[in-house]
């Protein structure tokens, strides 16, 4: 469970989500916590359920939880 803090203020958080498996589900799962106040970039990559997540602060697990279950999916945890 690890959150980077980058040199611009940036903080860089990885989480591992399940149930991806194309490019409409990274889409889904990107929007959804690209809505969350705060958030930078989002990149999803289904092959690996890798979620790579740039915001200005480092974001409350269960907002972000929020998100990927209203995405559809299902939030495991930090990677």
């Amino acid at each position: 469970m690890t959150a980077q803090t980058d040199t611009q203020g940036s903080v860089t958080t990885v989480y591992k989500v399940s149930g991806m498996s194309c490019g409409h589900c990274e889409g889904a799962v990107s929007g959804e916590i690209s809505e969350i106040a705060g958030v930078g970039s989002v990149q999803a990559v289904a092959s690996t359920g890798v979620v790579t997540v740039v915001s200005e602060a480092p974001l409350d697990d269960e907002a972000v939880r929020a998100a990927v279950d209203e995405a559809g999916f299902e939030l495991v945890g930090r990677a």
